[in-house]
């Protein structure tokens, strides 16, 4: 138990930096705005209560927010990304179910399984993100345009660290 609560510690911590100091920085075009520190909430294990699970979504996305300085927009897709994060689960659940105790990993499931999943979540996360940034519809497609580009460079980082994971 304090084992996992000092991995998690430590995963969260180096995932904040790293958006933080690293993935902030990166923009191109203002259309590639990688996030990977949703990693954290992905890899979460699935047997979570939901009550923990949307309040650490909720701390994640406020520390990003205050080093951001954007007014609650990370939170709310981050807890929206919580919030969808069980019924995600619930549709790609490998047909004997999942293994009690093992966090979601590639490792664990099968790159195809992680896929799937990193992807629907990061998807709902950058949707709702960037959508509430700009608030109207008149950019949809741009705005979808930021979505799609940003989602490929977040999957492609964070497949990166899963897979530096999955070598240790």
């Amino acid at each position: 138990m304090i084992n996992s609560i000092l991995r998690f510690g430590l995963i969260f911590i180096l995932l904040i930096l790293l958006q933080v100091l690293l993935f902030n920085n990166i923009q191109f075009s203002g259309y590639v705005n990688p996030y990977v520190y949703i990693l954290f909430i992905l890899l979460l294990p699935i047997e979570i209560p939901a009550w923990l699970l949307l309040l650490l979504s909720f701390a994640t996305g406020l520390i990003i927010d205050f080093f951001s300085g954007s007014p609650g927009m990370h939170t709310f897709a981050t807890v929206f990304a919580g919030f969808v994060r069980p019924y995600v689960l619930r549709i790609i659940s490998p047909s004997d179910g999942y293994e009690s105790g093992p966090d979601p990993s590639m490792l664990v499931y099968g790159f195809r399984w992680f896929l799937s999943y990193t992807l629907l979540i990061v998807l709902v996360h950058h949707t709702t993100l960037f959508y509430l940034e700009v608030f109207r519809f008149t950019d949809f497609f741009r705005t979808l345009l930021r979505v799609l580009l940003s989602t490929l460079f977040s999957m492609t980082f964070i497949l990166l660290i899963e897979f530096y994971r999955r070598g240790k």
